[in-house]
């Protein structure tokens, strides 16, 4: 086999059981006993009930998260026989569910595939550098760490007051490409999960004005490397839930983190706001990224307008441009709140 995208593999990485053997009843793996004998999440003291009930729902949520992942890499075909994958880790939730979930389907993939796990120490102050080196150590996963201080780059660069992710990415993305190639590196895996790309999706239409989302597997800038993003189909509330089942030792970014007006973080605010009032209109709109009409946009470069006649066949992808709009059950249940109004001419 050659590539991540027969039957085999999406019954190995979709469908396969990813029960851990050896636990007993308590505090699911990776979770602190709740102090005082009660958790937060039973109500009241901590007993065998209450550990089987968690430990049923963190199950679940592995195998979810296993699940979604597999999937995407399957679709898109992100990871072939006997590619060197470099696992980008900041020390955020969103990598660290990323490399611990490869590392699950890494033992269970019909085909070979290596990892490497990567992190820029960008020298910001009261970075814990650490962290990473131990807990990766314990992992016994293959890492480098790349020191290189883009912080006072980006301090020096930048006035006050202005926003810091634009040159902070670039530098890091420069950083990281050239230490994929001389790691041997033929795949360079990021953390961007659903949501952001969701969020990349409107930040570009409304101040961009692109129809132009996140994709899941491009080759990057510099021609040299193949960017996937394992994590497309995971949605961001699985990955904090992951992080508090995991216990990740997180380490918070001092540049991004401080800045509270960011775009990116307000297209957040909207959508969550959107989910909480209209349950299963994320997953609506994460889907309509995955089926395009561009015949029926305005682009001239994607579809031929210009040259466009009357052949006198039917065509049942044809305008009708007089009919109502009509969406199925399924659409319009799924949006609580939603109106459909049918307009007569």
């Amino acid at each position: 086999m050659n590539a991540m995208g027969s039957n085999d593999m999406n019954v190995t990485l979709e469908a396969a059981n990813f029960e851990e053997t050896g636990r007993t009843a308590g505090p699911p793996q990776g979770r602190p006993a709740p102090s005082g004998g009660s958790d937060p999440r039973s109500g009241g003291a901590w007993g065998p009930k209450d550990s089987m009930k968690i430990e049923r729902e963190d199950h679940k949520l592995e195998k979810r998260l296993c699940r979604d992942v597999g999937r995407a890499i399957v679709d898109f075909n992100m990871i072939e026989e006997g590619d060197k994958v470099m696992v980008c880790v900041s020390g955020g939730k969103d990598s660290y569910a990323m490399l611990d979930i490869l590392l699950k389907l890494q033992k269970r993939a019909p085909i070979n595939f290596s990892l490497v796990a990567v992190n820029l120490d960008q020298k910001q102050p009261g970075f814990p550098e650490h962290i990473l080196p131990e807990y990766l150590g314990k992992l016994g996963v293959p890492f480098h760490i790349e020191n290189q201080d883009t912080y006072s780059i980006v301090k020096r660069v930048i006035p006050e007051g202005k926003t810091l992710c634009s040159l902070c990415s670039r530098l890091r993305r420069g950083i990281l490409y050239r230490v994929a190639g001389e790691l041997g590196a033929t795949k360079v895996a990021l953390g961007h999960h659903r949501d952001d790309m969701l969020q990349t999706f409107f930040l570009n239409m409304f101040f961009a004005a692109k129809l132009k989302g996140m994709p899941p597997k491009l080759v990057s800038d510099d021609g040299k490397n193949v960017v996937i993003r394992p994590m497309a189909y995971v949605a961001e509330k699985d990955l904090t839930r992951w992080a508090e089942v995991r216990d990740f030792p997180i380490i918070p970014c001092t540049l991004c983190g401080s800045q509270e007006n960011l775009q990116r973080k307000q297209i957040g605010n909207m959508l969550r706001d959107w989910e909480k009032k209209h349950p299963g209109r994320l997953e609506n709109m994460f889907s309509a990224l995955q089926n395009i009409v561009p015949s029926h946009l305005m682009d001239n470069k994607r579809h031929d307008f210009k040259g466009i006649k009357a052949t006198g066949v039917a065509d049942v992808d044809g305008d009708r441009a007089f009919d109502a709009e009509e969406f199925s059950e399924p659409f319009a249940g799924s949006l609580p709140g939603l109106k459909v109004v049918n307009l007569s001419f």
